[in-house]
């Protein structure tokens, strides 16, 4: 009889259950629209951002601070600020390390004016694990990623550059000192060059390591050359959404406008 009793109301409590209202299910956030020369694409089992840019058609420019000399510290105020005088980016994204104060570690160009020294000293962290190298971009539009200790050579005049590091591939070889496919995994972002008109931006969706992240640049971008901008913090933006991250601060960033 008690097992009887006990049997209804296992039923009375499943249909009183199954009768109840349900909440509803929490409407997915689509995803933000890639820019046209943006795709996704996976690569030893993690999904990547690639972006395909052609200087020709295409302009870019570094930022870092606004008119007030005060950073402008996310790519949403970036972006707002960029709005406000009359130019949306196509894509934004962080581009070089930065101090707590969020200026930059090393080398920064903008519009010509270095805003920032080179610093070829030692250091911890992943900016000084040498070589690291300065991304730049010439009057003419021509890309370029030279290590740190060469360009300061060559002193080279350029429109834009910032200097980041490690560099993830050198002349063809990756990093001497990465490991196969290390325990550090972040996600992360960099670029490559494949030419003096074609770079490739790159932001992992799931943490990666460094020696993963550098085979993306040379095995499937075929990148003679890249430069690691930093993990973590890492973002992209379409100028007016976020695509990957969004969250913490930034420093120096890399804009893509159409040509005017």
């Amino acid at each position: 009889m008690g097992v009887f009793i006990l049997a209804l109301g296992a039923a009375a409590f499943a249909a009183i259950w199954w009768l109840k209202p349900r909440p509803e299910p929490k409407p997915q956030r689509a995803a933000a629209t890639l820019p046209q020369f943006c795709r996704d694409q996976d690569f030893e089992g993690v999904g990547y951002v690639i972006c395909e840019i052609d200087t020709r058609e295409y302009a870019l420019e570094l930022f870092h601070a606004d008119g007030g000399s005060k950073a402008f510290g996310s790519l949403k105020a970036f972006d707002a600020a960029m709005v406000g005088q009359g130019r949306r980016p196509l894509l934004s994204m962080n581009a070089g390390m930065y101090h707590e104060d969020l200026s930059p570690v090393g080398l920064l160009v903008e519009q010509g004016v270095q805003v920032s020294p080179i610093t070829l000293a030692d250091g911890k962290g992943n900016f000084f694990m040498k070589p690291n190298g300065v991304f730049s971009i010439a009057k003419a539009g021509t890309v370029a990623i030279i290590e740190s200790s060469v360009y300061a050579v060559a002193s080279p005049t350029v429109a834009f550059a910032t200097q980041s590091g490690p560099m993830l591939v050198i002349d063809g070889e990756l990093h001497k000192r990465f490991e196969e496919n290390g325990s550090s995994r972040y996600i992360r972002n960099g670029i490559g060059i494949r030419d003096p008109h074609t770079l490739m931006l790159a932001i992992s969706r799931k943490p990666v390591s460094f020696g993963s992240f550098g085979r993306l640049f040379r095995d499937a971008l075929a990148c003679p050359n890249a430069l690691y901008f930093d993990g973590a913090i890492s973002a992209m933006s379409n100028g007016r959404e976020m695509i990957v991250g969004g969250a913490h601060p930034v420093g120096p960033i890399l804009a893509v406008f159409e040509k005017e």
